[in-house]
């Protein structure tokens, strides 16, 4: 088990190296340049010297393996250097977002899974009756329609019943918990419901499948309670491909909600990349989608370490 875990964290090494390079390259080949973006703004007509001056300053005028050997260097260290637009450092400002973003994260994870899981459960227990068609339309519905358009429906919906609009500053959790739960809760729920209806299909059809094992049908011989069959022996059976849905589904909500944050007024991650992207801040752009391969990475690992926990017969060695 420690030699397993060992060579998965050392696995972590080559593929943030691999996204690292990928995006670093990448954001040198599309077209555009930071530069001229930068003095665009101003107006006016802007003389090549001072251009070329302004790249050499910001170290864009030199080969590209030279620059990924500096960035990197850095980033080994915990810098990810300045942002190119606003001139602040990089981790000032992911660190302002990340906490929104991390909140509304967990927030509709907490209520997909409130959801999903019994939802889920249920359904696979009445399999093709009406509480079964009930579950499955519910769930369909949320796959079908985008997180943003509910969101915009329950803005609607709210300003016209009780006057609520988004506020337009963000409120911590620790400055006043009340006003930040009541200003993240209706995103999270528009996020969720989506979010719920993955993991509620999911959890059904694996519950399916485990209850039409021998050892379900064994249980049930010996007179074992329904309810226990299903808790014990089933549900957590089938909790393998549920976890991996639900993990994998947080981790794109880390930086992937960029819509939704817009409708809300939220200034997450999601924002800041797009907002990055357009205006060509490299060292920003570079440090986000690192951070976010580095999410996604460490949260696949934490998933295989659960598959012990939730099931017996795995073991790594």
């Amino acid at each position: 088990m420690q030699r397993y875990v060992v060579g998965r964290l050392l696995l972590m090494i080559p593929t943030l190296l691999g996204v690292a390079i990928l995006t670093f390259v990448v954001m040198r080949l599309v077209p555009g340049d930071i530069v001229e973006l930068r003095y665009a703004g101003s107006g006016g007509s802007v003389p090549p010297e001072v251009i070329q001056n302004e790249r050499h300053q910001l170290g864009l005028d030199r080969p590209i393996p030279a620059q990924f050997a500096d960035w990197m260097s850095d980033v080994v260290r915990l810098d990810f250097g300045k942002s190119l637009w606003t001139d602040h450092p990089v981790m000032d400002e992911v660190r302002i977002r990340l906490g929104l973003s991390l909140e509304l994260a967990v927030l509709a994870t907490l209520l997909a899974v409130a959801l999903a899981v019994p939802l889920g459960v249920l359904a696979a227990t009445h399999q093709d009756t009406w509480i079964d068609y009930a579950i499955r339309i519910f769930s369909i519905g949320g796959l079908a329609m985008p997180s943003f358009w509910i969101g915009i429906l329950m803005i609607l919906v709210l300003l016209t019943l009780f006057h609520w609009a988004p506020p337009l500053l963000f409120t911590a959790f620790w400055d006043d918990p009340v006003a930040n739960l009541a200003q993240l809760i209706w995103p999270a729920i528009a996020v969720g419901y989506r979010y719920a209806a993955v993991a509620m299909r999911m959890t059904r059809s694996s519950v399916l499948e485990v209850l039409g094992e021998d050892y379900i049908r064994t249980a049930r011989a010996k007179g074992v309670l329904e309810r226990r069959v299903v808790v014990r022996h089933a549900l957590r059976n089938s909790l393998l491909p549920v976890v991996t849905v639900i993990s994998l589904e947080f981790a794109f909500l880390i930086g992937g909600l960029v819509v939704t944050e817009q409708v809300f007024n939220l200034n997450g991650l999601g924002k800041l990349l797009v907002d990055a992207v357009a205006h060509r801040d490299y060292t920003l752009i570079q440090a986000l989608v690192l951070l976010m391969a580095a999410v996604f990475v460490f949260i696949n690992f934490t998933v295989d370490m659960l598959y012990v926990v939730f099931d017996p017969r795995v073991r790594y060695s």
